[in-house]
Formats: C-alpha cells, structure tokens, sequence
C-alpha cells in the first residue's frame, strides 16, 4: 500500500484554515463564527500533526495537544458568553450585539 503524500495534509489543512477564515470574516452569526475558530484551531492541529510524523517527532503532537486544550476551554468560555449575550439580546446576529450597552 502506498502512503499519502504530506503535501495532502497539508493542502487539507490551508482549504480547512481558508474556510475557516473565511467563516470568521464574512459570516454575521456569533455560533458560525465560533465554529469558524474551532475549524481554524483543527486546522493547525492537522498541520502540526504532519509535521511531528513527517520529521518523527513528539514536538507536533505535544502543541496539538495543547491547542486541542485550549480549545476546550475557548469552547466552555465561548459558549457561556453566546449563551448569555442570546439571554440578554435575544439574537445571534452580531451587528445587532456591536455595542456594550443594554
């Protein structure tokens, strides 16, 4: 059998970033755009994956580690804060929640 090339990860992983980038900046809903983050962070992840296997290193799998870490916590925190603003607003959308103010 034959290996997938790393070029493929990576390709994978500048498409997953892209979108993700592009969800960030174009979409206007607080949950896509949190998702857009999360797909970002995977993104990353994937990479430093390739990486640490194609260099047969931990270096990779110990960062990814701590991105996937990090990301649990953006996500506990994140979704607290959707959760309320949607509590107070009553809407996702984030022009209408642009101000601090009631």
């Amino acid at each position: 059998m034959a290996e997938v090339p790393v070029s493929w990860f990576l390709t994978l992983s500048a498409v997953l970033f892209v979108l993700g980038v592009s969800g960030f900046l174009f979409r206007r809903n607080i949950i896509t755009v949190f998702m857009s983050i999360e797909l970002m962070l995977n993104a990353v992840n994937l990479t430093f994956i390739t990486f640490a296997y194609q260099l047969k290193q931990v270096n990779g799998h110990l960062f990814a580690f701590f991105v996937m870490v990090v990301a649990a916590a953006e996500a506990t925190v994140g979704l607290a804060i959707i959760l309320t603003v949607f509590k107070n607003r009553s809407t996702l959308n984030i022009d209408d929640v642009n101000s601090m103010k009631n």
